[in-house]
């Protein structure tokens, strides 16, 4: 008995500390959006990026792109056809480029410790 009071005193406790002031209403949807639109612009400069600094068509550029960029967290898989001679140093080193520039456009931080980079050929 004495155990279900204490934990009930413990719940009611915990109920009002977390009711102590104006409810939060969390709207996930702008987020959503600029997360949308910051990994859109992201994948656009990737392309240009990697298109003028080597001869890749960006036909044969195939770019996947993940994370939350709006808390700074970057995905970024970059695939190219096998027969393709690309540095993949120099690839990664214009994904970081772009990532950097869209980022400072956008306002947004990301650090480099947040960003994962994959280099793959198909």
């Amino acid at each position: 008995m004495k155990k279900a009071i204490i934990s009930g005193i413990v719940l009611i406790s915990i109920l009002l500390v977390g009711c102590n002031g104006e409810p939060e209403v969390l709207d996930d949807s702008k987020n959503g959006e600029n997360d949308t639109n910051l990994l859109s612009e992201l994948k656009n400069e990737i392309i240009v990026s990697i298109t003028k600094q080597t001869e890749i068509d960006s036909e044969s550029i195939a770019i996947m792109l993940g994370g939350n960029p709006v808390k700074g967290i970057i995905d970024v898989s970059v695939s190219f056809p096998k027969d393709v001679k690309v540095d993949d140093t120099m690839i990664q080193q214009l994904v970081e480029d772009s990532i950097k520039k869209v980022s400072e456009t956008e306002n947004v931080t990301i650090s480099k410790e947040d960003i994962a980079i994959k280099i793959e050929k198909y």
